[in-house]
């Protein structure tokens, strides 16, 4: 049996994410509890006390995170063109 390596982002959906309206362009957050256990697991990396559970769950989170950096870069273009054009 092969170890999960990433938990799928997509199961963070549901309590995980919000949509925030900021300088009036809706783009992705994360909830504060998410927000939270994100920043819990960064510290428990630093420090080198993650259980292989908790890298699974890290490595789920980073990459939604670098999803909503994606998505969120774009909106912001699309809405910066739609002012200036």
């Amino acid at each position: 049996m092969q170890a999960q390596l990433m938990i799928q982002p997509s199961s963070f959906i549901d309590a995980g994410i919000q949509i925030q309206s900021v300088k009036g362009i809706s783009l992705f957050k994360f909830s504060e509890d998410l927000q939270t256990q994100l920043e819990t697991l960064n510290a428990k990396q630093r420090d080198s006390s993650l259980t292989s559970d908790e890298q699974v769950e890290l490595s789920g989170i980073l990459e939604l995170d670098r999803i909503f950096t994606l998505l969120n870069a774009k909106i912001i273009a699309k809405s910066t063109m739609a002012l200036t054009g």
